[in-house]
């Protein structure tokens, strides 16, 4: 019964974050806005509507959304929500988890290549190159979440007893501010990538999608959801873990985390160029090995 739970709050931080990220912009625009369901009924319209394929594309290209959708549900199920337990849980599922999400990435950048259109190409191969630069990441964060608490299943983590100092919440909260950073980098916002926007040459992720439509692009986006929700999660559990966390007090703190930062980064920056996504990627890499050193010091006792 509490396994349905934990899936039924992660479905509503799913469709709560696109919401929560519209009326923020909207509010910091000094604008009314779009309704808070706005996202749902467009969805809606999606699933009723038929999909129109291209004589160049082969069987890959209509599997890929179910494939998308499907690796970042699954991947979402390895998720506890606070104090509940995950409906998926084994040892390794941590990186059962990265490889999970990176299935429903495969399948996309091959359709993308799929369709022989040069510009899809283009957006195929910076997510191929992001995806590799971000994996590294995730490794040492989920490695750190490891050496700390002795498990490598977020189940187990997440509801280990532990004492926490000072030091060990510190790096707890940077790990939820790099968790942060890296679901700009997985969702594809500003500053990485705008997804509202409608120049090919800049696009990244919503170019390899450009030829789909009615209810495959619905299971894309719908997929893209739960992938926001996964690490909002996870990031609301590392800044909730001190605090002896609830689930009812990480499904609001997992939708403030992701939300209010894209909302508010969309309302003050311009998305960066190219070159520099790179950069700011690399800078994720490198904060996330020194918190895997800090993690290491602390595990063995050294003050820091």
């Amino acid at each position: 019964m509490l396994q349905i739970l934990n899936f039924i709050l992660l479905l509503l931080v799913a469709v709560s974050i696109p919401g929560v990220i519209n009326r923020t912009r909207a509010r910091l625009a000094g604008r009314l806005g779009i309704r808070f369901t706005q996202h749902l009924r467009n969805v809606g319209v999606l699933l009723r509507k038929g999909a129109v394929y291209s004589p160049t594309t082969t069987a890959l290209f209509r599997l890929t959304p179910a494939c998308y959708f499907g690796s970042a549900l699954v991947a979402l199920l390895f998720i506890p929500v606070g104090d509940l337990h995950a409906p998926l849980a084994f040892k390794g599922d941590l990186i059962c988890f990265a490889y999970t999400l990176a299935i429903g990435r495969f399948f996309l950048i091959l359709a993308a290549l799929d369709t022989g259109s040069s510009f899809e190409g283009m957006g195929a191969s910076r997510e191929a190159l992001y995806g590799a630069l971000v994996e590294p990441a995730l490794m040492l964060l989920f490695g750190t979440l490891a050496l700390l608490f002795g498990y490598t299943s977020f189940d187990d983590i997440f509801s280990a007893a532990r004492h926490f100092d000072v030091q060990l919440t510190i790096i707890l909260l940077l790990m939820a501010y790099l968790f942060v950073r890296l679901l700009f980098v997985e969702a594809g916002r500003v500053p990485v990538d705008d997804p509202r926007t409608h120049l090919e040459l800049t696009m990244i992720h919503e170019v390899m999608c450009l030829d789909y439509c009615g209810v495959d692009l619905a299971l894309i986006q719908m997929g893209g959801w739960l992938k926001s929700a996964a690490f909002a999660v996870v990031a609301a559990n590392a800044v909730a873990m001190p605090l002896g966390y609830h689930w009812w007090v990480v499904t609001p703190l997992a939708v403030l985390l992701a939300a209010l930062p894209i909302g508010v980064v969309e309302s003050s920056q311009a998305r960066n160029k190219l070159s520099r996504n790179t950069t700011f990627i690399l800078t994720i890499v490198a904060m996330a090995a020194i918190v895997f050193f800090m993690g290491y010091l602390i595990q063995q006792n050294i003050q820091i």
